[in-house]
């Protein structure tokens, strides 16, 4: 039985599976069976922001109530499209569903579906990569290429800033995985000290990573030794941790970058006027992608991140274990608890509908 798994806007606790019968192509349409998706931190952050950033948009919900968007594999199941054969997988964007129908447009890697509704939305979220069968890889790519390459886009820009002057790039959620990703690739890059912000609970694991220097608790943050003048990139969302980093280095503080929301429970900052230092900015990768692409040689952006990723990837064996489940009440439950943060940070979930 197809289904779909969907959240109450109102209330992210809230959830339901609908059954979801398949309907009869139109032309150039595709069915995609999906096959594994990875779960994360991002995935809530896309609901906590589904109004706002227009993430509910991809996949349409029953009145009240959202898909969330995931990354993962799939396979066509029917296609009415003379280009797209039933049997090719698709690495890409889907719901947390059984199936997703699109309106494919190939092209040379794969393809984009220019569907109507999904138009006024990022390209990026709308391309799906043709992938031939599981290399050993596949749970390591949806776990943490979608969040790679906002981390790879992050340290491009403290490049191209010239780090804006910080001796310190401080970053909260130390052990979430788009963290981990830019700390990775600033301790490459040197230059600068590389401070993560995390909890108590995850301490060691941030610290046996060897990509930060330093690794800070936020209760300590007022007092902790960390060197001034600083840049901070925060991934937890939290307005108290945001406002103790702006009161702490006032005009020391160099840059401040909005990116994620893993504390997403608690309270926003209202825009971060009353803040002495910078004024906080939102980090939005679809627009830095679309910046390189102009700024850079055709094949420079893909040459450039593949080298970083692969780099990356192939050492993330070593700190990030997977887990897998299948079926409605898998889906359910490891979506709940990554709700409830209780996902460790060395574990990545990896799910079958």
């Amino acid at each position: 039985m197809a289904w779909d798994f969907v959240v109450a806007k109102g209330d992210l606790r809230r959830t339901e599976f609908r059954d979801a019968a398949p309907a009869p192509l139109n032309d150039g349409e595709v069915r995609l069976a999906i096959e594994s998706f990875a779960l994360t931190a991002n995935n809530i952050t896309y609901a906590v922001f589904g109004e706002a950033m227009k993430y509910w948009d991809f996949f349409p919900g029953p009145d009240g109530f959202g898909r969330v968007p995931v990354w993962g594999h799939a396979r066509v199941e029917a296609s009415a499209h003379p280009d797209i054969a039933v049997g090719q997988r698709f690495y890409g964007y889907w719901p947390m569903s059984t199936h997703l129908t699109v309106l494919a447009k190939p092209g040379k890697t794969g393809f984009t579906d220019v569907a109507p509704h999904r138009q006024h939305l990022a390209v990026v979220y709308n391309q799906y990569q043709a992938v031939g069968e599981d290399d050993g890889l596949e749970a390591h790519k949806a776990l943490l290429q979608p969040l790679f390459i906002t981390s790879f886009l992050i340290d491009d820009q403290f490049d191209e800033n010239g780090f804006y002057g910080a001796a310190s790039v401080i970053l909260s959620s130390a052990s979430s995985k788009t963290a981990i990703g830019l700390a990775a690739l600033l301790k490459r890059r040197g230059g600068v000290k590389v401070v993560g912000l995390t909890s108590p609970r995850n301490k060691a694991f941030v610290e046996g990573l060897g990509f930060y220097d330093q690794v800070v608790l936020y209760d300590d943050l007022a007092t902790a030794p960390i060197e001034g003048p600083a840049a901070f990139v925060d991934f937890a969302g939290d307005a108290a941790v945001l406002a103790s980093v702006h009161n702490r280095f006032a005009d020391a503080l160099k840059a401040s970058i909005l990116v994620g929301g893993t504390h997403w429970e608690a309270p926003k900052t209202g825009g971060g006027g009353q803040l002495p230092g910078p004024t906080p900015a939102f980090f939005f990768a679809p627009d830095r992608i679309a910046k390189r692409r102009q700024d850079w040689a055709p094949g420079e952006f893909e040459r450039r991140y593949g080298a970083a990723w692969s780099g990356f990837v192939a050492d993330a064996p070593r700190w990030l274990k997977v887990e897998t489940g299948q079926g409605r009440e898998a889906v359910q439950a490891a979506y709940l608890a990554q709700v409830d943060g209780g996902t460790p940070a060395d574990v990545g979930v990896v799910l079958r509908p």
